[in-house]
């Protein structure tokens, strides 16, 4: 689907438009259409820098914001493809460092429309050939590329001679076109293994492994897997890794939540499993502290949105969306960082997500839930909400927008600082940061 992608600047929303108009309109997975665009194109996939390809449930992103910044601590150039966006499409195309600008992102939307006649092309798929297209016209020293969706059939899988391949964290998540196991889901993610690029992953059941080695074996390369050929933990707030190379001492990362030690590790794996982009011990030690990746766990400023709230209060925000990724945030939240007060919850969510599974890990830590809509989506009703607040006896409020919630916080609290956390979508986070003029660079 078109993520509602809308821009300010004319010739891309001139472009977004004939975008809509041309997709069909969904989410369809498959090569076919992806390969026969890059082929009317002269297969720029052919013609990247090493290729950092990264798929997973939840810390994908993360993952490829630890990678960008060992390398560029190390003062590497480096391509960055990701998605979704949040507040505005450029965000999904870094190119050497940098934000695509408006008039290069609407000449490369262009120049695949002009092409995709009869292809139809979905809207993630003539963004993908954009991306590859501008990458490959542009020189740098690396190009990172998360999967948007699964990975077998997903368009970033033309990619035919990766460096190394990556996957973060597995979890259940959308089913409709990945399957409803754990099992179905890994072997999605594990298309990606390719020949002569070692697939690193975190560590997972046991009852997945064979699905891990199946998938290395197929595309003729090793699994790599975490406690097989390389772990990571934290010891006296230092993240220690190992593998066959040796020890890696770090600082912990900047990014909040214990999960981001694993994602970090994942990174660090990667670049040690692959001799395409070799890097120095310093610029993996500065990696932890360079990386930003918003809407994870972001601490937001008191900018017009959030102007309202009492004095001292603290909010976060997190686009996470499913039993995993609640399970991490929740699990941040410990009774320390409360500091004996409760949450205030403000959420909207896709009628496609698990609201139960993703809150699941809140009970006890929520002193009321305020329920959004997320604009131009299906989303779950106010009711849905509701009825976990009533389980677990305490209240719910429906607002219409984000303004109206963060009022309605304030004017509860009396006075007294407060503890906010927003979150449930990707959308509704992108929504945030705009209305708090907060935008990712």
């Amino acid at each position: 689907m078109a993520d509602h992608a809308v821009s300010d600047d004319p010739q891309v929303q001139a472009q977004l438009d004939r975008l809509w108009s041309l997709s069909p309109g969904a989410d369809v997975l498959g090569l076919e259409r992806i390969t026969r665009l890059l082929e009317r194109l002269d297969d720029p996939h052919r013609a990247l820098p090493p290729v950092f390809h990264v798929a997973g449930t939840n810390g994908k992103g993360s993952t490829c914001a630890f990678l960008r910044a060992a390398m560029e601590a190390d003062g590497k150039s480096v391509h960055v493809f990701t998605s979704p966006h949040l507040v505005r499409f450029n965000e999904r195309i870094r190119v050497s460092g940098q934000l695509i600008g408006d008039a290069s992102l609407a000449r490369y939307l262009e120049r695949v429309l002009d092409i995709a006649e009869g292809v139809n092309a979905s809207f993630f798929e003539v963004t993908t050939a954009a991306a590859f297209l501008a990458f490959a016209e542009h020189p740098a020293d690396a190009c990172i590329i998360e999967v948007g969706l699964g990975g077998r059939l997903d368009a970033t899988n033309v990619l035919v001679d990766p460096a190394v391949c990556g996957i973060a964290q597995l979890g259940i998540d959308h089913q409709a076109f990945l399957g409803d196991t754990l099992e179905k889901i890994a072997a999605e993610k594990a298309g990606i293994a390719k020949a002569g690029a070692a697939l690193v992953t975190q560590r997972y059941p046991e009852a997945l492994h064979p699905i891990m080695q199946a998938a290395a074996d197929s595309a003729r390369t090793l699994w790599i897997g975490q406690g097989e050929g390389w772990d990571a933990a934290v010891y006296r707030d230092r993240l220690h890794y190992r593998d066959d190379l040796g020890r890696l001492d770090t600082p912990l990362p900047r990014l909040a939540g214990a999960h981001q030690v694993q994602n970090a590790a994942l990174a660090f794996a990667m670049l040690r499993h692959q001799d395409a982009v070799p890097l120095p011990e310093a610029a993996l030690k500065a990696a932890p502290l360079w990386a930003h990746w918003p809407a994870r766990l972001q601490r937001l400023d008191h900018g017009p949105l959030l102007a309202p709230l009492p004095e001292g209060s603290t909010a976060w925000l997190d686009g996470g969306h499913n039993a995993g990724a609640g399970e991490a945030i929740g699990a941040y939240f410990t009774a320390d960082r409360l500091e004996g007060q409760k949450l205030h919850l403000i959420i909207g969510m896709l009628a496609n997500k698990e609201v139960d599974a993703f809150l699941a890990p809140f009970a006890g830590k929520i002193a009321h839930i305020h329920a959004l809509p997320v604009p131009g989506h299906e989303h779950h009703p106010a009711e849905r909400f509701a009825a976990i607040a009533g389980q677990w006896g305490i209240g719910c409020t429906a607002h219409a927008e984000p303004g109206e919630a963060i009022r309605a916080v304030t004017n509860a609290a009396g006075g007294t600082p407060v503890k906010l956390l927003i979150g449930g979508s990707l959308y509704l986070a992108g929504e945030i940061l705009r209305l708090n003029e907060q935008l990712p660079d």
